[in-house]
């Protein structure tokens, strides 16, 4: 399970399980990653339930 966090200076993709962890990054700074990276945790539980009730 992963998410993509886009933004106008890149992208990035990040596992989800078994632990959240970047798995890719295209043109993000490290500030842009680290932000990225607590908002996927702060709402890890509401990416994985919307994730599993798409797939």
């Amino acid at each position: 399970m992963h998410v993509h966090v886009a933004h106008t200076d890149g992208e990035a993709k990040f596992w989800l399980e078994p632990q959240i962890e970047l798995a890719m990054n295209q043109g993000l700074s490290e500030k842009q990653l680290h932000e990225a990276s607590s908002l996927v945790r702060d709402h890890y539980e509401e990416i994985t339930h919307a994730w599993r009730s798409y797939f």
